[in-house]
C-alpha cells in the first residue's frame, strides 16, 4: 500500500479528531497529531483503534507510543501490512 493510499485511509480517522480542519487539509508526513491537527491526547487510543480497524491491523504499545505524526503512522501501518 503506498503512501498516498494510507493517507486517504487516515484523512477521515483524523477528521474525526482533529480540531484544526486548516491543518487536516495540509496534512503532511511531519504533520503532528497533537500539536498541528490539536487532537486531544485522550483521543489518541482512540485514532489508534480506528487505524487497526481500518487497515485490519493490531498495533503493540511500543508503535502506538511512536505514532505522533502521519510520517509515524504510515511508516507503522506499512510494516504491520507486511
Amino acid at each position: 500500500m503506498t503512501q498516498e493510499e494510507i493517507i486517504e485511509k487516515l484523512k477521515p480517522i483524523l477528521a474525526t479528531y482533529s480540531k484544526d480542519k486548516e491543518a487536516l487539509e495540509n496534512l503532511n508526513m511531519d504533520s503532528n497529531f497533537i500539536k498541528d491537527l490539536k487532537v486531544n491526547s485522550a483521543n489518541l487510543v482512540d485514532i489508534v483503534l480506528d487505524v487497526e480497524e481500518a487497515f485490519d491491523i493490531e498495533i503493540d504499545n511500543d508503535s502506538m507510543e511512536q505514532m505522533l505524526t502521519v510520517g509515524a503512522a504510515i511508516k507503522i501501518v506499512q510494516s504491520k501490512l507486511q
